[in-house]
């Protein structure tokens, strides 16, 4: 990668951090890397396309890091694989929290990806994440097969926001606890995480849950919705 190509990315890194991709334009970027606006779009075409770039550089390798330790998991452990151990390799690529500015930068940048346009931000997400995602979907249903698939994947999608607000660097909890909690401890931070994350993956699914969410013809009110009568 050309010098002059890395210091645009690390340039709209920051202003995609301090503004989203919604509220950041192309000339925001071009002014804090102090380059031309042809030189950007020589590299990179369009705002959009830059985005995707500064996003998967370090999406990219959270993904395969994750898929490289399940394999190895699976051929260590066999296919039923201890759940602690699955929540500790899937948390471990985001942690320990980041201390260099640019890490910073790419960890508020994936907590705003979820305010973004819909359909641009589902589509990062699926090309970088889907797979691992499922891979993982699949282990935790191995670990717990006692638990329906269904159950798996809400809290698989409940464990990824866990994990993005823990490292979104908010420092909230600091505050809240009169700084007897540090969220700058990468150690601290990943022992909370994963014994709340385990014990959320590995509780029973409570009778009402069960009858609520798994009883056909039931409307998305809780109702339960009238037969369609076939004339």
């Amino acid at each position: 990668m050309s010098v002059a190509k890395e210091h645009i990315l690390n340039a709209a890194e920051e202003v995609f951090a301090e503004l989203g991709y919604a509220g950041t334009s192309l000339r925001e970027i071009v002014e804090r890397a102090q380059v031309t606006k042809a030189l950007a779009n020589y590299y990179f075409g369009s705002k959009e396309k830059l985005f995707e770039e500064v996003f998967l550089r370090r999406s990219l390798p959270v993904a395969e890091a994750r898929m490289q330790s399940l394999a190895d998991l699976r051929r260590t452990k066999g296919k039923a694989i201890p759940v602690r151990d699955l929540v500790r390799i899937y948390l471990t690529p985001l942690l320990p929290f980041p201390q260099t500015a640019m890490a910073r930068n790419f960890m508020l940048i994936h907590a705003r990806l979820h305010m973004e346009p819909e359909e641009f931000a589902l589509a990062l997400r699926r090309r970088v994440y889907n797979e691992s995602t499922r891979a993982y979907a699949e282990a935790l249903h191995d670990a717990l097969p006692h638990l329906p698939l269904k159950t798996i994947y809400w809290r698989l999608i409940l464990l990824v926001g866990a994990n993005l607000y823990a490292i979104s660097g908010t420092h909230r909890i600091e505050e809240l606890s009169n700084g007897i909690c540090d969220p700058t401890n990468s150690d601290e931070l990943l022992e909370h995480l994963s014994d709340f994350v385990h014990a959320g993956l590995t509780a029973p699914v409570s009778a009402e849950t069960e009858q609520r969410t798994a009883a056909p013809g039931r409307a998305k009110n809780g109702k339960a919705k009238s037969p369609v009568r076939k004339g």
